[in-house]
């Protein structure tokens, strides 16, 4: 367990030096989550303003 440990944190070491740790959320990501909200509430984005880039 503790060897899979320093390999992990290595990786994140790794990728903070190369600057190589960016995160895109996948547009399907985002449509399935709110998708999941209206499901529940279908009022829950009413009036309201959802900004994506």
């Amino acid at each position: 367990m503790e060897d899979s440990l320093v390999v992990n944190n290595t990786n994140l070491g790794a990728a903070k030096n190369a600057k190589n740790d960016e995160f895109y959320t996948q547009y399907s990501d985002i449509e399935a989550e709110m998708n999941a909200y209206v499901e529940y509430n279908s009022d829950v984005f009413r009036d309201k303003t959802i900004l994506l880039p």
